[in-house]
């Protein structure tokens, strides 16, 4: 009973990891962009965590960007939602 050869992982250039990352964070889902470029949502995952730049290693510094990352994700979303209401009531009702 022989084993069949192992198989080669697939390897990302980096203009399709920025490719990737950028669709990702334009679409809001990460998982839409893997579907788009038919690549696993984990790696995806792993190369936003690797672009983020480093935490402090100082408890007190890396509270600090730890809160400043969510509330910068939070307005962000905020702006989304905003950017929404404001193309739908932009549009004059139909009669």
């Amino acid at each position: 009973m022989e084993k069949a050869p192992p198989t080669k992982r697939p390897r990302y250039d980096t203009a399709l990891r920025a490719e990737a990352l950028r669709l990702a964070s334009e679409s809001r889902s990460t998982l839409a962009a893997a579907r788009a470029l038919n690549i696993d949502a984990k790696r995806i995952y792993a190369w936003q965590k690797a672009a983020q730049p480093p935490v402090p290693t100082d408890p007190a510094e890396a509270a600090e960007v730890r809160a400043l990352r969510a509330a910068n994700k939070r307005l962000a979303q905020e702006l989304d939602i905003l950017k929404k209401a404001i193309a739908i009531f932009s549009h004059p009702p139909a009669l």
